[in-house]
C-alpha cells in the first residue's frame, strides 16, 4: 500500500532533506519550510526513519483540508480513516501547531481533533470510551494559512538523538544540523575533514558516518515498529539493507580539536559509541593557531557565538585571529557556522557563499569559503 509521509527538519535543511530522500529511492512530491512530503509503502517509513541524517521525524499523513472554524476542522478530522490504524484499545493523544491560521489556539485545536477522533473511532468500534493503554499513535496536526494536516508520528524519539551522545559539551550542535553541514560541504568520500572547534565531537563524527555510509538509525528504535501495519520485520529489513551499504575499506582519518582537553574526552567517547572511533584523531589544540595539514581537505565548525560561551568582545577578537590563522589554508574549503552577522568583517575575508540556518531556535549563518 502506498502511503504519504512527510519528514520535518530545521529550517534552512529542505533541500538537502529533499536529496537524501531521493537518493533513499522514495518518492518526494512536495518541499515547504521545515519539511519535505513523499510517498512509499511500509518499506519507506523504516527506510526514511533508519537512513535520513537530516530528518527531525517522520510522520504518516493522514489527509489535509481547509479548516477556517472549529465546526471545518472537527469533520474534516473525523472524516479521515482513523480505525484504519489505530485499535480500540490504543493512545491517540494530540498535539500540533497553528502558525498564521485563523484557529491560533493549539489548545483549543488539541480538544477539537481528540473528540472528533473519538467520534471516528465509536463509529468504527461501536464504543464511547477508549482505555488507551495499548500502543500509543502520536497524532500531530499543523495548520498552516488554514490548511490542517493530519499526521501520525512513526519516529517516537526524535532522530536527532542517534545514541552516540548521551553527554555534550556547553553549547551542543544538534546532530541533524551537524549532518547537514556535511551535505551543503558536499564533503567526499575521500576527502579529510577537520573540526578544530570540535567540542563533544557531533561535525567529524556525523561527517565520518556519512563518509563511511553508517545509517544514522542503526542502533535505535522507532515508534512504528510497534504498529501492526508497519512492524519491527520492515525495519529489521531496512537495517540489513543499511548494514550492506557500509563502507568497510575507507582509509580516511578525520581530525578533531578543541582548546578544551576535558572536552576531547567526551568527543572520543560519542565516536567509540558510534563505532568510528579509529577513523578519527582527536588532539588538543587552538584553533586561532593551528597551520592546516600538508594535504587537501574541508574544515566544517561551529566556534563560539557568545550565545552560551564567551562574551561578545572575547569572541570577536578570536574571530580576527581566526581569520588570519586560516588565511593561508587554501586550497582547503572552510565552513563555519555562526551567529554573528559581521563575521566576514572581523574573519578579514568575503565568503563565496552564505546560508541562514537555525541551530535549535538560534538564527545563524553558514559562511563558505571555496575559491
Amino acid at each position: 500500500m502506498v502511503y504519504t509521509y512527510v519528514a520535518t527538519c530545521l529550517f534552512g535543511l529542505e533541500k538537502v532533506l529533499g536529496e537524501e530522500i531521493d537518493a533513499l529511492g522514495l518518492k518526494r512530491i512536495h518541499t515547504m519550510d521545515g519539511r519535505v512530503t513523499f510517498e512509499g509503502d511500509e518499506n519507506a517509513c523504516a527506510r526514511a526513519n533508519v537512513g535520513l541524517r537530516c530528518a527531525e521525524r517522520v510522520y504518516l499523513k493522514l489527509g489535509s483540508f481547509r479548516a477556517t472554524t472549529y465546526t471545518e476542522l472537527f469533520d474534516g478530522t473525523a472524516a479521515l480513516p482513523w480505525p484504519d490504524f489505530i485499535g480500540r484499545k490504543d493512545a491517540f493523544p494530540v498535539k500540533g501547531h497553528a502558525i498564521r491560521s485563523t484557529l491560533f489556539s493549539v489548545p483549543d485545536c488539541q480538544s477539537i481533533i481528540k473528540k472528533a477522533v473519538v467520534r471516528s473511532m465509536s463509529q468504527a468500534y461501536r464504543e464511547d470510551w477508549f482505555e488507551e493503554t495499548g500502543i500509543k499513535y502520536q497524532i500531530e496536526f499543523f495548520l498552516f494559512k488554514d490548511e490542517a494536516a493530519l499526521m501520525i508520528d512513526t519516529t517516537g524519539t526524535p532522530l536527532h538523538k542517534r545514541g552516540y551522545r548521551p553527554e555534550a559539551g556547553i553549547a551542543p550542535l544538534r546532530e541533524t544540523l551537524a549532518a547537514g553541514l556535511v551535505k551543503l560541504s558536499h564533503l567526499r568520500q575521500d576527502t579529510m575533514l577537520w573540526d578544530p572547534f570540535c567540542g563533544s565531537g557531533t561535525i567529524v563524527i556525523e561527517a565520518t558516518l556519512d563518509q563511511c555510509r553508517i545509517a544514522p538509525g542503526l542502533s535505535r528504535s522507532f515508534a512504528s515498529e510497534s504498529f501492526p501495519f508497519i512492524g519491527s520485520k520492515v525495519f529489521e529489513e531496512e537495517k540489513e539493507r543499511a548494514k550492506a551499504q557500509i563502507v568497510t575499506d575507507s582509509e580516511i582519518m578525520n581530525w578533531g580539536s578543541d582548546i578544551d582537553s576535558g572536552v576531547l574526552k567526551t568527543a572520543l567517547q560519542n565516536a567509540r559509541r558510534a563505532g568510528i572511533e579509529k577513523k578519527i584523531r582527536f588532539f588538543q589544540g587552538d584553533a586561532t593557531r593551528l597551520s592546516r595539514p600538508d594535504r587537501r581537505g574541508t574544515v566544517i565548525c561551529n566556534p563560539p557565538y557568545g550565545e552560551r560561551m564567551m562574551d561578545i568582545r572575547e569572541v570577536e577578537a578570536m574571530y580576527r585571529q581566526l581569520g588570519r590563522c586560516q588565511a593561508d589554508y587554501a586550497p582547503w574549503q572552510i565552513y563555519i557556522l555562526t551567529s554573528c552577522e559581521t563575521f566576514e568583517k572581523l574573519y578579514g575575508r568575503k565568503a563565496n557563499k552564505v546560508r541562514k540556518l537555525y541551530n535549535g531556535m538560534i538564527p545563524c549563518y553558514l559562511y563558505e569559503f571555496f575559491k
